[in-house]
């Protein structure tokens, strides 16, 4: 049985546009890392989801029993969700979500206007990581990477532990999506903290070298941690992504 949803963990959906901008949070998060970036984008006029991942905003117990063919197919209906009423959708991703972003340009790309992407993940080099495919079969759970936020006060409502028997699913996306990278046409802005103690750098070079998108742009965020879209240069990635989607995709009204 689920166990009762977290306060602030509920997935957040609102109409505008025609342009709709689907959001994924993290692993081990919740939508409460996006719902401040997803009410910029509807001030902005798009129409825009959250979904709360399978597994995600309850208890790690409950995401030990999911995998991330549960997290990938609730994207996917969401993305077909925003089409029956836009004509354009883009997809943007923290950390894992953005993986899930890639997967879906990848499995998608008609549907997928455009990515952004935030400190996202698709390899590490910390060996306890690397290990957790032996690990999830001793032990349930190890220390959690939530609330790596520089900024007081903010928090993402996740898991103060890590379940691994879905990190070591995530470890099987993550090879799925590096391997299809040269599917990835869309346009790509990708955000990446410069002191993110979750996600280290080769993530962001397989990514960029990876993709075959025509455009992409590097931000660099030096005030922040991890989880960016709550941080202190969160304004910079809603205004960056509110213009990039007006030049690469269309009017935000309409």
């Amino acid at each position: 049985m689920t166990s009762a949803l977290l306060p602030g963990a509920e997935p957040y959906a609102a109409d505008g546009g025609r342009t709709g901008v689907l959001l994924s949070h993290g692993f081990t998060g919740s939508p409460a890392s996006m719902t401040p970036w997803a009410q910029d984008l509807v001030e902005r006029g798009h129409s825009v989801r959250v979904p709360r991942l399978p597994g995600h905003g309850t208890t790690w117990q409950d995401m030990n029993t999911t995998r991330w063919e549960d997290w990938y197919a609730e994207v996917d209906t969401a993305l077909t969700q925003l089409h029956q009423t836009c004509d354009r959708v883009v997809v943007a991703g923290l950390s894992m979500g953005g993986c899930l972003a890639l997967r879906l340009a990848e499995q998608r790309p008609a549907d997928v206007a455009a990515l952004v992407l935030v400190n996202p993940a698709v390899s590490v080099k910390r060996l306890d990581v690397k290990l957790v495919p032996v690990l999830q079969r001793v032990i349930p759970s190890m220390p959690g990477i939530g609330n790596d936020i520089k900024r007081p006060g903010q928090d993402e409502v996740g898991y103060d532990r890590t379940p691994l028997k879905a990190l070591a699913s995530q470890l099987k996306m993550w090879k799925d999506v590096r391997a299809g990278l040269d599917r990835v046409t869309a346009p790509l802005l990708l955000f990446r903290s410069a002191d993110d103690h979750v996600v280290d750098e080769t993530s962001q070079a397989i990514i960029l070298d990876g993709v075959a998108s025509p455009v992409k742009e590097l931000i660099t965020l030096h005030d922040s941690f991890h989880v960016a879209t709550l941080d202190n240069d969160a304004p910079r990635i809603f205004d960056h992504t509110a213009a990039f989607i007006d030049q690469h995709v269309g009017a935000s009204r309409g």
